[in-house]
């Protein structure tokens, strides 16, 4: 299985933390973002590669990174330089399929977030369901609803819809930025695309998707730390203990 990083975004909002530098690698106890997430991911035994997905003015850094790692470890660079010039989540990922010709069911997840759980127990969930999967969890804040992805479920949690950033919320089902594809669901991407389906916000894939095949979300079985800005990075290194289990 090869695990696919999102990592192109320009975080604007944590300037001038990351004007030159990747949020990724920034440093959450004593660890950067990424070596949370792999070192994690590495426990499972189930990935045989990690595709990080980086735009051109941060590709050197995640390189240098990924000298330090004894995981295999590859870094394509989307070509872009300037947020305004972004490809975008859902076309970065198909970007990276193709140019590295990849197969296979894939882990796609969010570069820039800490979890107090392991994703393992994601993993075992999506390799069990044998479908595509995300993972949601409960948002009591209305305003916050507003800026997510919502989902709606049936009682075996299969998606019966889900929106990105829609105006009225159906649910108060969250979906964070991880992901599971099975090979037939990555193929469909390009499909997707040229159906109309949305490319900056990842989850839009899902949103189609689950209109197309059986597509399930995962009840998060922790607490995840958004980084969105300057604030938020400093309240996550003080609070942030790690992995609990």
């Amino acid at each position: 299985m090869k695990c696919l990083i999102l990592a192109a975004g320009y975080a604007t909002r944590l300037y001038p933390l990351t004007e030159n530098f990747p949020k990724p690698l920034l440093e959450v106890g004593d660890k950067t973002i990424l070596d949370w997430l792999v070192d994690d991911i590495d426990t499972c035994g189930k990935v045989d590669e990690y595709v990080v997905i980086s735009n051109h003015k941060y590709a050197r850094h995640f390189e240098d990174w990924a000298k330090t790692k004894k995981q295999k470890i590859t870094v394509v660079d989307d070509g872009t330089s300037t947020n305004e010039t972004r490809l975008g989540a859902v076309k970065d990922v198909l970007f990276a399929i193709e140019k590295l010709d990849l197969k296979g069911d894939m882990l796609v997840i969010a570069g820039d977030n800490v979890l107090d759980f392991s994703l393992t127990k994601f993993v075992e969930y999506s390799t069990k369901k044998n479908a595509p999967c995300i993972m949601r969890y409960y948002e009591t804040d209305d305003k916050k609803l507003l800026k997510c992805g919502v989902v709606t479920i049936d009682d075996s949690d299969r998606i019966l819809n889900m929106t990105e950033k829609s105006p009225e919320p159906a649910t108060h089902w969250c979906a964070p930025p991880f992901y599971y594809y099975t090979e037939q669901a990555s193929g469909m991407i390009e499909e997707a695309i040229n159906d109309g389906c949305g490319t900056d916000a990842p989850g839009s894939f899902i949103a189609w998707l689950c209109q197309k095949i059986p597509t399930y979300a995962m009840e998060m079985p922790g607490r995840r730390y958004d980084i969105g800005n300057l604030d938020s990075y400093t309240r996550v290194r003080t609070v942030y203990k790690g992995i609990k289990a």
